[in-house]
């Protein structure tokens, strides 16, 4: 539930509105919002039960990476465009 209570919010936000995931100088970091779209991914296949049976499948989707990419989406929102993993 926790997963899909995080999902939910930033991809409405992404849908919404995307230039809130600008950066300071008024562009996006692709590399930066496609690991942010790998978190929302994973959140929503953890958040609504699927369990992949291969092993590959479910280490690229398991909740935690979901919640730190998550994490670092909701991060991307703060007004000073905190850094995160992918600075530059």
């Amino acid at each position: 539930m926790l997963s899909l209570l995080l999902a939910s919010p930033l991809a409405l936000l992404l849908l919404i509105h995307p230039a809130v995931m600008l950066d300071g100088a008024g562009g996006y970091s692709h590399a930066q919002l496609m690991l942010v779209m790998w978190g929302l991914s994973a959140g929503f296949i953890h958040g609504v039960g699927f369990v992949p049976q291969q092993w590959l499948w479910r280490l690229l989707v398991h909740p935690a990476a979901a919640w730190l990419l998550m994490g670092q989406g909701y991060l991307m929102l703060l007004p000073d465009g905190a850094p995160g993993l992918m600075s530059g």
